[in-house]
């Protein structure tokens, strides 16, 4: 029998190039989609719509216990991967509330539906490099004590602490994945990485006259999504559950993301920068940088690419997107 998968946050990146992975894996692959979702897949669905016809989508709420229960009854899963999340740091900021109740509640009702329905199911929690916040050493590994700068950066410690717990109180196979940042042509347009793509893309063409931005001088750990689900697929085959950091161990300035961005489709970014001082986070987390020698070790996961490489892939993708001729 196919083993059966399920994830939370299916259509977002991360999801998309998991289910993808997993169905080259010949696995049953089972996604938890809200309703409207579902009524609405031409807007909503388009990063798996290219495989929806192997896929099981089910309804279901984040916000709901009842629901999340519902859902894993039906499908008794082997394999859960929890990656759905009010995940855009920036607008934590503007409304807590909702993302320490999605991202927190969210967690937990999965990890407790999990425990009363398919306890021998393998668990992965998507955490994140927004957990170290105000890091106290370089590079970060996982012991490096946990300092966040954000609602998100908070709830995504509660979330580890609540996989950790369920681990150790009650036996589960539950891993988290410590994601430093990783993008690719179907991040979203809120995240900088592809406001920076899509807007050179948009300047080159015309459509746009500037973009406007924050700090320049955040530095971050940038690799390819592709590659990282790998590491969360291979987190859930080992025999036992533990915590890994996944990243490059490079560390990259959003103004070098900028000079290479606009330079593949032959600008300068100088020219078209707007400082917003809107754009500051109210708490700014100014470098990240992780190391994955664990991972190297135990999963056998090692990053292939590099940072030039995944900008100009986003590039050459919205230049396609947006109308335009790929480089």
């Amino acid at each position: 029998m196919k083993r059966k998968a399920l994830i939370s946050g299916i259509t977002g990146q991360d999801g998309s190039y998991l289910a993808e992975l997993l169905l080259e894996k010949d696995y049953e692959v089972y996604g938890i989609v809200r309703r409207v979702a579902l009524e609405d897949p031409e807007h909503r669905l388009f990063r798996i719509k290219h495989i929806l016809k192997d896929l099981h989508l089910q309804p279901g709420s984040l916000e709901s216990y009842p629901s999340i229960f519902r859902v894993m009854t039906t499908i008794k899963p082997d394999e859960v991967y929890h990656l759905a999340a009010q995940s855009f740091v920036s607008y934590s900021f503007e409304d807590e509330f909702s993302t320490l109740n999605t991202n927190i509640n969210g967690t937990h009702y999965m990890l407790a539906a999990m425990r009363e329905v398919a306890p021998q199911a393998h668990f992965y929690f998507a955490g994140s490099s927004e957990m170290f916040g105000e890091v106290r050493e370089m590079p970060q590994t996982e012991i490096t004590p946990f300092h966040p700068r954000s609602a998100y950066g908070i709830s995504k410690v509660a979330g580890f602490d609540l996989t950790r717990n369920y681990r150790e109180a009650y036996g589960l196979h539950a891993s988290s994945g410590i994601l430093f940042n990783h993008e690719g042509p179907r991040r979203g347009f809120e995240f900088v990485s592809r406001k920076i793509t899509s807007h050179a893309v948009k300047i080159k063409l015309g459509r746009a006259k500037e973009i406007k931005l924050g700090n320049l001088d955040a530095k971050r750990d940038w690799g390819n999504a592709k590659d990282y689900v790998k590491a969360m697929w291979l987190m859930l085959q080992q025999e036992k559950p533990d915590d890994y950091v996944i990243a490059t161990g490079e560390t990259h300035s959003v103004r070098e993301f900028l000079e290479i961005a606009f330079a593949r489709v032959g600008l300068n970014y100088q020219d078209y920068v707007v400082i917003d001082p809107q754009l500051y986070r109210p708490a700014e987390v100014n470098l990240l940088l992780g190391d994955s020698t664990k991972a190297q070790t135990k999963l056998g996961w090692k990053y292939e690419g590099n940072f030039r490489d995944l900008v100009c892939e986003m590039v050459d993708a919205d230049l396609a997107y947006l109308g335009g001729t790929p480089v």
